[in-house]
């Protein structure tokens, strides 16, 4: 399971539009499909089903104090860990008001470490685009890809969703459990 951000399927087709270019470019690249694009807050990995109704009630709760909705736009194209060993190519994201993102991981941290660590790694909200194996030096491939502008326009981020992920021979697909509107504080 995971919470996550969905993102609307125009901007997915204008990140496709732009990305696709460089599919066919990248050996080992494994491209995710774009109906899989969301903005993740929280891995939680599998989770035992007696703490499923602790992680909705949790998302909800995050979601309805975390402030209102806001928007958020595409950036730029960015890897992990580095562009000379990526094994993650990815879309950034801006929020604005700034720092919404961190703040909504940030308290899902908080309200889930009883039960689930937090994360160490310093956030970076993105959309992954595809998995490198093994690990490559972009700019041997596709030079000036990393920083490429992937820009959209804003648009909002009106919810959480906790998903559950299923795996399978034909890929990986996500089934939302919980939407939980974010909401201006009382």
């Amino acid at each position: 399971m995971f919470v996550a951000a969905d993102v609307p399927v125009p901007v997915k087709d204008q990140l496709l539009e732009r990305t696709t270019p460089y599919h066919a470019r990248i050996p080992g690249g494994r491209w995710t499909q774009p109906s899989s694009w969301h903005v993740t807050l929280k891995f939680l990995g599998w989770v035992w089903p007696r703490l499923e109704s602790t992680v909705r009630e949790a998302v909800a709760d995050v979601a309805s104090r975390t402030g209102p909705p806001f928007q958020a736009s595409l950036t730029q194209v960015g890897v992990f860990p580095n562009p000379n060993r990526a094994r993650v190519l990815w879309a950034g994201l801006a929020d604005e008001p700034s720092g919404r993102f961190q703040q909504i991981v940030t308290v899902l941290d908080d309200s889930l470490q009883e039960h689930f660590e937090p994360e160490q790694r310093e956030y970076t909200p993105h959309l992954t685009l595809a998995r490198l194996v093994p690990p490559r030096r972009l700019d041997e491939f596709v030079p000036g890809l990393v920083g490429t502008d992937v820009s959209s326009d804003p648009f909002p981020i009106e919810e959480l969703v906790l998903y559950r992920s299923h795996l399978s021979p034909k890929g990986v697909t996500y089934e939302p459990l919980v939407r939980a509107p974010l909401r201006a504080r009382a």
